[in-house]
C-alpha cells in the first residue's frame, strides 16, 4: 500500500513521533475546516495501540496531522495543532457533517487547498485514504474516476450522481481500488486502520489490537446497518407507485408482464421509467424490501428461518438464504445470531 519510510543517516525520519523507528510508516491525516474531529483523530489512536501490542522492535507507524493551512478548527470548535502538508506514505482525508440543506458544491469550493493538496500527493504516489464522505474530495481531485469507491450509505448515491464514471459500491465498508481507499461511514475508519495494521504488522497484532479497543474485526458489509427510511426518496410518483405496489405484496411471485399491466404500461416502459428514477429494476427493489422484512423477523422474532423465507415470498430456503448473504454479507443464522433482539425483562 506504501512506499518505506524517508531515513536519516541515522535511520529514523526527523519527523518521527515516538517509537516510530527503521521501517516506520509515514501516516498524514489531511486536517480542513470542519472536518470531524474524531475522524482525525482515531486512525492514529487505533496505530498507537497496534504499535505497543507489536513491540519497540516491530515497525511502527510515524502519523502526522496535515495542512495547507496555518490554523484548523475542526468540528465542535475543536482547534487542531496542524503541519504543512508534506511527503508521507498514506494520506488520510476524514469525513465532515452532510446535511441535507449543505450545499456541496460551495462546500468543496472552500475546499480548493486540501483537494490540490490530495491530487498532489496521489500524482507523487502516496496511498490516499478517504474517511466517510471524505470520499467527495477525493472525487473532486478525480482520483475515483474509472474506480469502485464506497462512502457512507447515506449518501452512496449522491456519490454516484455526481460521480458517473465511479462504480459506488454503497454495501462495502471498506474498496481499495489501485492506490484509493474509500471507507464508509465513520466506525469504518477501524476497519481500515485494523485492514492497515495487519498488512503492516501482520494479523495477529491486528486481532490483538482489535480485541484490546472492543473494535469488531469481522464485519465485512454496511448493508446490515442501513435504515431506508433515512435514505433521499426518489421523489418520482410513478416509481412510488411501483415501490409501494410491490412492498404490499412481498410473498406474490414477481411477474414483469403483470406487473406492467397493472400500471397500463409496457414491460420495457416500466423498466426504462423506474431505472431512470431510481437507478435498478423493479425486481431488485422487491429483493432489498424482501431482505428488510426479512432482517427484521431475524431481529424481532423466533420464527423459524424457513418460516421467515416463507414471509417474504421464498419457498426455497437455499435460494433466501443466497440472497440474504449476498444482500447483507451474513447467512440468516450468523445474522440473528450478531442482532437478534430480545425482549426487556418484565419490570
Amino acid at each position: 500500500m506504501a512506499k518505506a519510510a524517508r531515513q536519516t543517516e541515522d535511520g529514523v525520519d526527523p519527523g518521527a513521533g515516538p517509537g516510530a523507528g527503521p521501517g516506520a510508516l509515514r501516516v498524514g491525516v489531511l486536517a480542513y475546516p470542519d472536518c470531524f474531529a474524531s475522524e482525525v483523530f482515531g486512525v492514529p489512536d487505533l496505530l498507537t495501540m497496534a504499535r505497543h501490542v507489536a513491540g519497540p522492535d516491530a515497525p511502527g507507524y510515524q502519523v502526522t496531522v496535515l495542512s495547507p493551512r496555518r490554523r484548523v478548527i475542526a468540528s465542535g470548535g475543536a482547534s487542531l495543532d496542524v503541519r504543512p502538508v508534506r511527503e508521507v506514505d498514506v494520506l488520510v482525508v476524514p469525513g465532515f457533517e452532510l446535511r441535507p440543506d449543505t450545499d456541496l458544491d460551495a462546500q468543496l469550493a472552500r475546499l480548493a487547498p486540501e483537494i490540490a493538496a490530495i491530487r498532489a500527493q496521489a500524482a507523487a504516489g502516496t496511498a490516499v485514504v478517504s474517511l466517510c464522505v471524505g470520499a467527495f474530495l477525493l472525487a473532486e481531485a478525480g482520483l475515483l474516476n474509472r474506480r469502485q469507491a464506497t462512502t457512507s450509505w447515506l449518501h452512496a448515491g449522491e456519490l454516484a450522481r455526481r460521480c458517473p464514471d465511479t462504480d459506488v459500491r454503497p454495501e462495502h465498508l471498506v474498496v481499495t481500488d489501485t492506490g484509493v481507499t474509500t471507507t464508509a461511514a465513520f466506525s469504518a475508519m477501524y476497519d481500515f486502520a485494523l485492514d492497515l495494521i495487519r498488512r503492516h504488522n501482520g494479523a495477529r497484532v491486528a486481532r490483538t489490537t482489535a480485541r484490546m479497543a472492543l473494535v469488531d474485526d469481522a464485519r465485512t458489509s454496511q448493508t446490515p446497518y442501513i435504515d431506508p427510511q433515512l435514505l433521499p426518496q426518489p421523489g418520482q410518483e410513478f416509481s412510488q407507485q411501483v415501490m409501494r405496489r410491490l412492498d404490499q405484496n412481498l410473498t406474490e411471485r414477481y411477474d414483469l408482464t403483470t406487473l406492467a399491466n397493472t400500471f397500463q404500461v409496457s414491460t420495457r416502459t416500466l423498466l426504462r421509467r423506474f431505472a431512470q428514477e431510481t437507478g435498478h429494476s423493479p425486481l431488485a427493489h422487491l429483493q432489498a424490501s424482501r431482505v428488510r422484512r426479512a432482517r427484521h423477523l431475524l431481529e424481532t422474532t423466533d420464527h423459524t428461518i424457513t418460516a421467515i423465507a416463507t414471509a417474504v415470498g421464498y419457498h426455497d430456503p437455499g435460494t433466501f438464504a443466497t440472497l440474504f448473504t449476498r444482500h447483507t454479507g451474513h447467512r440468516p443464522s450468523t445474522y440473528r445470531t450478531a442482532f437478534h433482539r430480545t425482549s426487556p425483562p418484565p419490570e
